[in-house]
């Protein structure tokens, strides 16, 4: 994911833009996540919902891939050079992969979890607890950090010809190795799952009729949940996608190192941490409940600006009467 080594001066707009791209990716996600753990954490039935607890954990990966992921890549993209020493070279990729990874699986859970509720709401019931789904995030991050380890020596920081660089450290053959299993176990086997589970549902929404609902009513229902559905698995496959092919390309097909597959590459970074942005999106601002809790968000905090500027003004009058009284 670093490509700091292939870094020219006739490139110094393309890096401009792409950190003003890096820019919006990280104050959109920041906020978008951070108002979702916001919304989550004044929530009172945060733990007797388990798609709460997903939602909160896949809200945590996504913030952090964010903050340890985008800055330091916008850098690379500005400066010539890597700066933060080797120990943050080794670390700094090990969290991006390590929370690249939880949110994946996090994803892949939520789509079982939704499989389980709407296609068995009450045999499901005993074993959707919060205590059921604190395991199931324990597990996702356990995989997370067996997967994200061998990144620990994966990169490395490099004096190349006088330019300090941090690229991978590995051989080719053990480089290929990790890329392919990355690519099996952090997109394909995810995309299968999220695949098999979403279309199982589909299929159950489309054609099951609840006797207890009007038929229209059930029609609109199946509808929403069906665009819901869909958007999930199409915005985590488009966002992934370019981001594992250039990596494969560059392995087994040809991808030469020139200014057309540079930005290939980094368009692929761009749309991939994209994907952390939008999650939010998808699985808070859809809600109804969640719209309503960014509300008491917002209005909490106007309301707080607004009680300050009252203590400000009482103040202010306090020590004005007391000047004039002397």
């Amino acid at each position: 994911m670093n490509f700091s080594a292939f870094n020219s001066s006739s490139w110094k707009a393309e890096s401009v833009l792409i950190s003003a791209g890096f820019s919006v990716i990280f104050l959109l996600g920041t906020l978008g996540n951070s108002l979702v753990l916001a919304v989550l954490s004044r929530n009172g039935q945060m733990n007797t919902k388990t798609t709460n607890l997903f939602i909160l954990n896949l809200g945590i990966a996504d913030l952090c891939f964010i903050l340890f992921c985008v800055p330091f890549q916008a850098t690379i993209y500005t400066l010539d050079q890597w700066v933060f020493g080797p120990v943050l070279c080794k670390v700094v990729h090990f969290i991006i992969f390590l929370t690249m990874y939880a949110s994946i699986f996090t994803l892949t859970a939520v789509s079982l979890d939704r499989y389980l509720a709407i296609c068995y709401p009450l045999r499901s019931r005993e074993m959707r607890t919060p205590k059921n789904a604190l395991t199931s995030i324990c597990l996702v991050w356990i995989l997370a950090l067996v997967f994200s380890g061998p990144y620990l020596s994966y990169y490395t920081q490099m004096d190349l010809a006088g330019t300090v660089v941090c690229i991978p450290a590995w051989e080719s053959k053990p480089r290929i190795i990790m890329d392919v299993c990355t690519f099996i176990f952090g997109y394909l086997i995810p995309v299968l799952v999220l695949g098999l589970t979403y279309a199982r549902t589909i299929r159950y929404l489309w054609t099951s009729v609840d006797p207890v609902k009007d038929m229209s009513e059930s029609k609109r229902a199946k509808r929403k949940v069906t665009k819901m559905i869909i958007i999930v698995a199409a915005l985590f496959c488009v966002c992934w996608l370019p981001h594992h092919l250039v990596i494969l390309c560059m392995w087994f097909g040809r991808f030469p190192l020139n200014h057309t597959t540079y930005v290939l590459r980094i368009l692929s970074h761009l749309v991939a941490y994209t994907n952390s942005c939008l999650n939010p999106i998808v699985y808070a601002l859809v809600s109804k409940h969640f719209r309503k809790g960014f509300r008491k968000v917002f209005s909490c905090t106007l309301r707080r600006t607004e009680v300050n500027k009252v203590h400000v003004i009482q103040a202010v009058n306090t020590v004005s009467s007391v000047e004039t009284s002397n």
